[in-house]
Protein backbone atom coordinates (compact mmCIF):
# COMPACT_ATOMS: atom_id res chain seq x y z
CA UNK A 1 0.00 0.00 0.00
CA UNK A 2 1.31 3.43 -0.87
CA UNK A 3 1.59 5.96 1.89
CA UNK A 4 0.86 8.85 -0.41
CA UNK A 5 -1.23 9.68 -3.43
CA UNK A 6 -0.79 12.42 -5.99
CA UNK A 7 -3.45 14.59 -7.59
CA UNK A 8 -5.02 12.55 -10.40
CA UNK A 9 -4.37 9.16 -8.75
CA UNK A 10 -7.19 6.70 -8.32
CA UNK A 11 -7.75 5.46 -4.78
CA UNK A 12 -10.27 3.04 -3.27
CA UNK A 13 -12.21 4.30 -0.27
CA UNK A 14 -13.92 1.43 1.60
CA UNK A 15 -17.66 1.01 0.99
CA UNK A 16 -17.71 3.97 -1.43
CA UNK A 17 -15.46 2.62 -4.14
CA UNK A 18 -12.97 4.22 -6.44
CA UNK A 19 -12.32 7.91 -6.28
CA UNK A 20 -9.86 10.23 -7.92
CA UNK A 21 -7.61 12.50 -5.86
CA UNK A 22 -8.75 15.96 -6.96
CA UNK A 23 -6.53 17.94 -4.58
CA UNK A 24 -4.31 17.80 -1.55
CA UNK A 25 -5.21 20.64 0.79
CA UNK A 26 -4.07 21.86 4.16
CA UNK A 27 -6.82 23.04 6.48
CA UNK A 28 -6.75 24.33 10.00
CA UNK A 29 -9.00 22.35 12.29
CA UNK A 30 -9.15 23.14 16.02
CA UNK A 31 -6.05 25.31 15.69
CA UNK A 32 -4.04 22.49 14.06
CA UNK A 33 -2.97 22.41 10.44
CA UNK A 34 -3.70 19.13 8.72
CA UNK A 35 -3.33 17.87 5.13
CA UNK A 36 -6.23 16.16 3.38
CA UNK A 37 -6.75 14.23 0.18
CA UNK A 38 -9.83 15.57 -1.54
CA UNK A 39 -11.38 12.52 -3.22
CA UNK A 40 -14.21 12.57 -5.72
CA UNK A 41 -15.97 9.19 -5.78
CA UNK A 42 -16.43 8.13 -9.41
CA UNK A 43 -19.70 6.28 -8.92
CA UNK A 44 -21.76 9.07 -7.36
CA UNK A 45 -19.66 12.25 -7.47
CA UNK A 46 -19.46 12.47 -3.67
CA UNK A 47 -16.48 14.42 -2.31
CA UNK A 48 -14.62 13.01 0.67
CA UNK A 49 -11.81 14.56 2.70
CA UNK A 50 -9.30 12.03 4.04
CA UNK A 51 -6.53 13.15 6.39
CA UNK A 52 -3.24 12.25 4.68
CA UNK A 53 -1.83 10.89 7.94
CA UNK A 54 -4.86 8.65 8.42
CA UNK A 55 -5.10 6.64 5.21
CA UNK A 56 -4.22 3.29 6.83
CA UNK A 57 -6.89 3.58 9.50
CA UNK A 58 -9.63 4.55 7.04
CA UNK A 59 -8.49 1.89 4.58
CA UNK A 60 -7.71 4.15 1.63
CA UNK A 61 -5.71 2.08 -0.85
CA UNK A 62 -4.54 1.85 -4.43
CA UNK A 63 -6.61 0.16 -7.13
CA UNK A 64 -5.46 -3.48 -7.36
CA UNK A 65 -2.77 -4.37 -9.85
CA UNK A 66 -3.81 -5.83 -13.19
CA UNK A 67 -1.90 -9.00 -12.28
CA UNK A 68 -4.28 -9.58 -9.33
CA UNK A 69 -7.51 -9.39 -11.37
CA UNK A 70 -7.38 -13.11 -12.21
CA UNK A 71 -7.49 -13.87 -8.45
CA UNK A 72 -10.75 -11.94 -8.21
CA UNK A 73 -12.26 -13.92 -11.09
CA UNK A 74 -11.08 -17.12 -9.40
CA UNK A 75 -13.03 -16.10 -6.26
CA UNK A 76 -16.12 -15.39 -8.38
CA UNK A 77 -15.87 -18.79 -10.11
CA UNK A 78 -15.48 -20.76 -6.89
CA UNK A 79 -18.64 -22.82 -6.29
CA UNK A 80 -17.73 -25.04 -3.36
CA UNK A 81 -18.56 -22.43 -0.76
CA UNK A 82 -20.56 -22.78 2.40
CA UNK A 83 -23.46 -20.40 1.98
CA UNK A 84 -24.63 -18.55 5.02
CA UNK A 85 -28.14 -19.74 5.90
CA UNK A 86 -28.69 -17.58 8.97
CA UNK A 87 -31.44 -14.98 9.06
CA UNK A 88 -31.17 -12.43 6.28
CA UNK A 89 -30.43 -9.55 8.67
CA UNK A 90 -27.53 -11.37 10.34
CA UNK A 91 -26.18 -12.32 6.91
CA UNK A 92 -26.64 -8.72 5.77
CA UNK A 93 -24.58 -7.41 8.72
CA UNK A 94 -21.77 -9.90 8.02
CA UNK A 95 -21.68 -9.05 4.32
CA UNK A 96 -21.76 -5.32 5.10
CA UNK A 97 -18.74 -5.73 7.39
CA UNK A 98 -16.89 -7.43 4.53
CA UNK A 99 -17.76 -4.61 2.13
CA UNK A 100 -16.67 -1.99 4.67
CA UNK A 101 -13.19 -3.54 4.82
CA UNK A 102 -12.67 -2.17 1.32
CA UNK A 103 -10.92 -5.41 0.35
CA UNK A 104 -11.62 -6.22 -3.27
CA UNK A 105 -11.30 -9.93 -2.34
CA UNK A 106 -13.99 -9.65 0.36
CA UNK A 107 -16.27 -7.72 -2.00
CA UNK A 108 -15.83 -10.43 -4.65
CA UNK A 109 -16.76 -13.09 -2.07
CA UNK A 110 -19.90 -11.15 -1.08
CA UNK A 111 -20.90 -10.78 -4.73
CA UNK A 112 -20.37 -14.51 -5.38
CA UNK A 113 -22.22 -15.59 -2.21
CA UNK A 114 -25.21 -13.35 -2.91
CA UNK A 115 -25.38 -14.51 -6.55
CA UNK A 116 -25.34 -18.14 -5.40
CA UNK A 117 -27.89 -17.48 -2.68
CA UNK A 118 -30.11 -15.65 -5.17
CA UNK A 119 -30.47 -18.88 -7.12
CA UNK A 120 -31.53 -20.79 -4.01
CA UNK A 121 -34.06 -18.33 -2.70
CA UNK A 122 -35.44 -14.83 -2.95
CA UNK A 123 -33.04 -12.21 -1.59
CA UNK A 124 -34.32 -9.57 0.82
CA UNK A 125 -34.50 -5.98 -0.41
CA UNK A 126 -31.33 -5.16 1.55
CA UNK A 127 -29.48 -8.14 0.08
CA UNK A 128 -30.51 -7.17 -3.47
CA UNK A 129 -29.21 -3.65 -2.84
CA UNK A 130 -25.98 -5.07 -1.39
CA UNK A 131 -25.56 -7.38 -4.41
CA UNK A 132 -25.82 -4.33 -6.63
CA UNK A 133 -23.37 -2.36 -4.45
CA UNK A 134 -20.82 -5.20 -4.47
CA UNK A 135 -21.19 -5.59 -8.25
CA UNK A 136 -20.78 -1.86 -8.81
CA UNK A 137 -17.69 -1.57 -6.54
CA UNK A 138 -16.07 -4.57 -8.20
CA UNK A 139 -16.84 -3.56 -11.78
CA UNK A 140 -15.47 -0.05 -11.29
CA UNK A 141 -12.21 -1.23 -9.70
CA UNK A 142 -11.60 -4.14 -12.10
CA UNK A 143 -12.23 -1.96 -15.14
CA UNK A 144 -9.61 0.51 -13.91
CA UNK A 145 -7.17 -2.29 -13.02
CA UNK A 146 -7.51 -3.92 -16.45
CA UNK A 147 -7.86 -0.58 -18.28
CA UNK A 148 -11.03 -1.72 -20.04
CA UNK A 149 -14.57 -0.38 -20.21
CA UNK A 150 -16.91 -1.32 -17.35
CA UNK A 151 -19.14 -3.13 -19.86
CA UNK A 152 -16.33 -5.61 -20.56
CA UNK A 153 -16.08 -6.46 -16.85
CA UNK A 154 -19.88 -6.68 -16.56
CA UNK A 155 -19.89 -9.13 -19.47
CA UNK A 156 -17.14 -11.24 -17.87
CA UNK A 157 -19.05 -11.39 -14.58
CA UNK A 158 -22.30 -12.30 -16.36
CA UNK A 159 -20.44 -15.06 -18.20
CA UNK A 160 -19.13 -16.46 -14.90
CA UNK A 161 -22.53 -16.52 -13.21
CA UNK A 162 -24.62 -17.23 -16.30
CA UNK A 163 -22.72 -20.39 -17.20
CA UNK A 164 -22.85 -21.60 -13.61
CA UNK A 165 -26.61 -21.45 -13.47
CA UNK A 166 -27.69 -22.52 -16.93
CA UNK A 167 -27.13 -26.14 -15.90
CA UNK A 168 -29.18 -25.85 -12.72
Amino acid sequence: MLNSFKVGDNAVYPAHGVGVVKAIETREISGRKQSFYILKILDNGMTIMVPTNNIQSVGLREVIKRSKVSEIFKILRKRKVKLDHQTWNRRYREYMEKIKTGSVYEIAAVLRDLFLLKHEKELSFGEKKMLDTARSLLVKELSLAKKVKEEAIEKEIKTIFGAAFSVA
